[in-house]
C-alpha cells in the first residue's frame, strides 16, 4: 500500500520525521507531497520548494527512509478546490491513502472518495514551522527542534537572515501624543 502525506515542511522539523516513521509501520511506501510549493519568502512559507526538497531527501537519507519514501513531490496551490485533488492526482504516482491534519484537504479527498488517515501530530507544540519560524526571529533555540541536516542546510542558504528580514515590516507607526520616539 502506498500513502501521500502532504504538508508545507516550513522547515521539516523533528517532529515530521516521527510521523513519517509511524506512517511508515502502516504503508510500504510514502510519498512526501510538498504543499504551497509555489509560494517562498514569506514568514509562513519562508523556504522554496527545492530547499524544503534537499532538507526532506537529506534527513530521509540520513535516516535511513529514502527507500521507502522514494518521491518527494512539490504541489503547487492551484486556488481551485474543485479541481484540486485532481490536480494532486496527476503529480503524483498512484497513492491508496492520503494522510493530512488540514480539514479543508482532508474533505477535499474524502470527496473524491479516498481514504483519509490524519497521523498523529509528534508534540504539536513544540515542533511546529510556527514555533521555529518565531524563535529564529526571537534568536531562540530553534536547531533543537530540527534534524541536524536541516540545521546545516537553512545555515548554508542563509535562511536564518532571510526570515529574519522577512519579518521586518515597512509599514509606518505612528506615535500618540506623549509617547516617545523609539
Amino acid at each position: 500500500m502506498r500513502g501521500l502525506l502532504i504538508g508545507r515542511y516550513q522547515p521539516f522539523h523533528k517532529g515530521h520525521l516521527e510521523v513519517i516513521k509511524k506512517i511508515l509501520g502502516e504503508v510500504d511506501e510514502l510519498i512526501v507531497g510538498i504543499g504551497s510549493a509555489q509560494i517562498s519568502h514569506t514568514m509562513e512559507n519562508p523556504f522554496t520548494a527545492g530547499e524544503r526538497m534537499t532538507m526532506i531527501s537529506s534527513v530521509l537519507n540520513t535516516n535511513g527512509l529514502a527507500g521507502r519514501c522514494s518521491y518527494i513531490i512539490p504541489i503547487n496551490d492551484v486556488w481551485n478546490n474543485a479541481i484540486w485533488v485532481r490536480h494532486v492526482r496527476s503529480l503524483t504516482p498512484r497513492f491508496d491513502v492520503v494522510y493530512t491534519g488540514n480539514p479543508l484537504a482532508k474533505r477535499l479527498f474524502i470527496e473524491e472518495g479516498i481514504a483519509v488517515r490524519t497521523p498523529v501530530m509528534f508534540d504539536r507544540f513544540r515542533y511546529s514551522g510556527t514555533e521555529i519560524r518565531r524563535r529564529i526571529v526571537q534568536g531562540a533555540d530553534w536547531e533543537s527542534l530540527v534534524p541536524e541536516e536541516v540545521v546545516r542546510i537553512v545555515e548554508e542558504i542563509g535562511g536564518v537572515e532571510r526570515i529574519r528580514d522577512i519579518s521586518k515590516s515597512d509599514k509606518i507607526t505612528f506615535l500618540e501624543p506623549g509617547d516617545v520616539s523609539p
